[in-house]
């Protein structure tokens, strides 16, 4: 199940952020790109998204949950949260993720939940898990 994998890139990425300067952490190669803190505060906020999508699709099919990234991150101010508590809160989160996976019932995997924000479309709850993992792979290479 992907809560192991998911907690294994939990494991490697807090020890790999320890090499990262703050400079690093905070630098922006262009005003409307983000930066390593700001990547951070976007992997928390789908984490938050993602932990209220995986227990309401054990119990409500096809519930509409999205959100606007770019809108949070900036609402969020997440460049100047210092580094440290932005690490913790995106370590604190997945955890949690990896605690809700680990605890959905075989036959909640196939339920749906529309995660789009103009035509409805529905994905499974094991859809959206695997999902989840390859975001956050996706995101962890910029980083």
């Amino acid at each position: 199940m992907e809560y192991q994998i998911l907690k294994n890139i939990i494991d490697a990425e807090l020890l790999r952020f320890q090499n990262i300067s703050e400079e690093e952490w905070t630098y922006k190669s262009a005003p409307e790109k983000w930066s390593r803190k700001e990547i951070i505060g976007h992997l928390c906020d789908s984490a938050f998204t993602n932990i209220r999508r995986f227990v309401v699709t054990q119990y409500k099919e096809n519930e509409n949950i999205v959100y606007d990234q770019n809108v949070w991150v900036k609402a969020q101010n997440y460049q100047n949260v210092p580094t440290a508590e932005l690490i913790a809160l995106w370590k604190a989160l997945n955890y949690q993720i990896v605690h809700v996976v680990e605890n959905i019932p075989d036959e909640a995997l196939q339920r749906t939940c529309d995660t789009t924000k103009t035509e409805p479309q529905r994905f499974t709850l094991e859809y959206i898990i695997n999902d989840y993992v390859d975001h956050l792979h996706h995101h962890l290479k910029a980083i």
